[in-house]
């Protein structure tokens, strides 16, 4: 059987250990040329080069490269020295992150920043760099690195959640725009034990939260059969899908338009039943339009 990723070439970021290394193992395995990018990347020892080694050492083909994702004229080169190499991108995972978690009380606006800039503008810029290429050649594979954090929310983490969920509405508007050029764009969001979540978790719970159980999920969505604007987690072996959905909701007639009346059914338009899942934003206006016509027609 052909390998699902056979002569498709990849640029995983922050990919010298936990997740990323992971992920750059795993599409390697399944035929893809790697590009392991990572800061610091360039040093003798260093995490990334010890993914190329073990990547060449499987008969695969890799390399390393020292990125600042904070840098766009650095992603912008990177992915030139890709394009001299191999003569193509055809996937890119955006994996690299940090952590800076305090309680919004105590977190300085430089830790916000600096989480922003690291997981959602390091997105944008390599994003940027690839995505003229992909619609091109009417071909490319996205990921962003979503989390839980910003699905849903988690104490502490509130420069995390704000990059994390933005990256989703990044995802969102990037799949639509791509996807008559062959750009599909997903986001993964994955529970794993790195770095990132040392001492935050119990030993037995870490040991089955492996990075290489959530690296499926990645190759599923930069294979050629990916879907588009899929928000997929995955941890412990198991997956799953997000959805922002909307509930179909009240309608206040002219007489009873008030703060008052809405607060009084607060409870009925959040009811989840028959909720939907949006197409675009713009969903949201023909939705209220809809019901505003229907109720004025049935007086």
């Amino acid at each position: 059987m052909t390998p699902l990723l056979q002569g498709r070439i990849a640029i995983i970021t922050g990919a010298g250990r936990g997740l990323g290394r992971s992920h750059a193992l795993e599409l390697a395995r399944h035929g893809a040329k790697v590009l392991v990018a990572d800061l610091g990347a360039g040093h003798p020892g260093s995490g990334a080069q010890a993914v190329v080694e073990a990547i060449l050492g499987a008969g695969g083909e890799a390399d390393a490269y020292d990125i600042d994702v904070t840098r766009p004229e650095q992603a912008r080169a990177m992915v030139q020295y890709v394009l001299e190499k191999w003569g193509r991108v055809d996937i890119l995972v955006n994996n690299a992150g940090i952590l800076r978690d305090k309680t919004f009380a105590k977190m300085s606006l430089d830790d916000f920043g600096l989480v922003l800039d690291v997981h959602l503008m390091g997105s944008v810029h390599c994003t940027h760099a690839v995505w003229n290429l992909m619609r091109e050649q009417n071909y490319g594979r996205i990921v962003m690195t979503t989390s839980s954090s910003g699905l849903y929310g988690n104490f502490g983490q509130a420069n995390y959640a704000a990059a994390k969920m933005a990256l989703v509405g990044l995802m969102q508007t990037l799949a639509l725009e791509g996807q008559k050029y062959g750009v599909h764009v997903n986001c993964l969001a994955p529970t794993a034990a790195t770095a990132m979540t040392e001492g935050l978790l119990e030993p037995d719970v870490l040991a089955m939260l492996s990075p290489a159980a959530v690296s499926p999920a990645l190759v599923a969505l930069v294979a050629e059969q990916a879907p588009n604007r899929t928000i997929l987690m995955a941890g412990a072996g198991s997956f799953e899908q997000a959805h922002i959905t909307m509930t179909q909701g009240i309608y206040l007639h002219e007489a009873e338009l008030s703060a008052q009346a809405l607060i009084e059914r607060l409870p009925e338009l959040a009811d989840r039943r028959e909720e939907h899942v949006p197409g675009t934003g713009f969903d949201q206006m023909r939705h209220e339009i809809a019901k505003a016509r229907a109720a004025r027609a049935d007086g």
